[in-house]
């Protein structure tokens, strides 16, 4: 079986559905299930050669002004599309409703492969913090839902996650595949935690709480901070260990500094901090990406904290179940899908008061929590190898299902609104350019000539590609079939 895997990250990119795309191409190659090859935007310094598996990058530009770290690919890259069709996938597999959506769209013209669409998280969320107009809002969400719906098939990595695709308006069905782990189960040895953690302030007698990910207020920080807080005034000792970076990394460390709590905070190597007469101390480490460091993390610690309910799956739940540690999550939240309550993790309801009573009531109760984190270990934790299988199974029925023509007829994407709105935005954009250039004329204001050019060459080859391009490809395509 051959498989296109597309997203719009990949490693080294630090992101969740990033590492879950590299997991695929990993396991589905290592297992001998089948062939893989990956498409994502360019991203620069990239060293895709230890990969046993082809990456095939497309033209990108960097979106750090509204998302750090990121880059939108070009949906229209012909050569790129070309190529990945050269490996003639039986699957085209996108684990993202924007660009890779597109281009998986696009591939399908030429190979007839089915597309799978992978609903990770609630882009819903992020469409509304990054966009400010309402109206463009409602359009965007209105844009992925055609998008996704557009596919062959939908897969949502929790119940939760299907439930808000249908809240946006999709009204197909959905099937939920859960994402699996790439830490095996078990603990690291207690040397190696002692010496990889030796230099934090970690005494072995008071309970050490973790978080681990995108330092994100949607995902509950400020609730955390609010209650490690009345843990301090209540006199209870304790470690709270923020693992990662984000955009709000900076505004949750003037949160708790700005309740008088003690802080080390770890940038670049070195520890500053911020001592206070309360107990409890907080502890930011910063951005890690060594996945033995992060097991190491989840092995010290005594409770995992995960307060979000904007995460449809939390893999770092089952990440820290592999390390025989139980979560506290709240309740009826996607992320607290198959936890049973004082069993191999707790619920809790969304609120601070919520969290520090639990806190407070478990503290003394370390092997009671650690208990819970043997049976999530059990009873949880959900191995790469096992939910990969699941997936090549799931490809095998969808291909299957191809070839008896039982999948429904798309229309060609020269049909399509959405790529009509792509060439309308192109053409509104052309105008005002031209707009721009006279009342700059007529004021005698010179207008930079480079700059014209350049944006006229990009839309003119948008609008060759939108209109022209998938007929020379298509072309291309029947004549190396004969």
């Amino acid at each position: 079986m051959k498989i296109c895997l597309l997203n719009d990250a990949f490693p080294p990119v630090i992101d969740g559905v990033a590492n879950v795309v590299a997991n695929y191409a990993q396991f589905i190659t290592s297992l001998q299930l089948g062939e893989t090859v990956v498409g994502t935007p360019y991203y620069p310094d990239a060293d895709y050669s230890k990969y046993p598996f082809p990456v095939i990058t497309y033209l990108s530009a960097s979106t750090e002004s509204f998302a750090s770290g990121y880059r939108a690919g070009y949906p229209f890259a012909l050569r790129e599309i070309a190529q990945m069709a050269e490996f003639h996938p039986e699957i085209i597999h996108t684990h993202c409703p924007f660009t890779s959506c597109m281009i998986a769209r696009n591939l399908r013209e030429v190979t007839h492969a089915p597309v799978v669409l992978t609903y990770h998280t609630k882009y819903d969320i992020d469409i509304r913090k990054a966009i400010k107009s309402e109206f463009l809002q409602k359009e965007s969400i209105r844009a992925l839902v055609h998008n996704i719906s557009a596919c062959d098939e939908v897969w949502t990595v929790s119940r939760g996650a299907g439930e808000n695709l249908k809240s946006l308006g999709f009204e197909g069905n959905y099937t939920v595949v859960e994402n699996g782990v790439d830490f095996e189960k078990g603990r690291i040895s207690d040397e190696e935690v002692h010496g990889a953690l030796k230099d934090y302030d970690l005494p072995e007698n008071v309970p050490v709480f973790l978080f681990i990910g995108r330092l994100m207020n949607y995902k509950g920080l400020p609730l955390i901070a609010d209650a490690v807080k009345v843990l301090s005034d209540a006199g209870i000792d304790y470690r709270m260990v923020f693992v990662g970076g984000g955009t709000d990394a900076e505004s949750i460390y003037e949160k708790v500094k700005g309740y008088h709590l003690s802080i080390d905070r770890y940038k670049d190597g070195r520890c500053q901090s911020d001592t206070s007469s309360l107990p409890g101390k907080v502890i930011f480490t910063g951005a890690v990406s060594d996945r033995k460091m992060l097991r190491i993390w989840n092995t010290r610690a005594d409770l995992f904290i995960f307060p979000s309910t904007f995460d449809t799956n939390g893999l770092v739940v089952r990440e820290a179940a592999a390390c025989g540690l139980a979560s506290v999550l709240i309740k009826d939240s996607a992320a607290a899908e198959g936890v049973a309550d004082g069993r191999n993790g707790f619920l809790i309801e969304e609120n601070a008061e919520s969290l520090a009573e639990f806190l407070k009531r478990v503290c003394g109760y370390r092997d009671f929590l650690h208990q819970a984190g043997q049976h999530a270990m059990d009873e949880i934790y959900l191995s790469w190898n096992d939910a990969v299988r699941k997936a090549v199974n799931l490809y095998a029925d969808l291909i299957y299902m191809k070839k008896c023509g039982l999948l429904k007829q798309r229309k060609p994407l020269a049909d399509d609104p959405l790529y009509e709105m792509s060439a309308a935005a192109i053409k509104h954009c052309q105008h005002e350019i031209h707009v721009m250039n006279r009342k700059a004329a007529a004021a005698s204001v010179p207008v930079y000539e480079g700059m014209l050019d350049n944006f006229t060459d990009h839309a003119s080859g948008f609008m060759d590609n939108l209109y022209g391009g998938f007929e020379d490809v298509l072309t291309f395509f029947d004549n190396l079939n004969q």
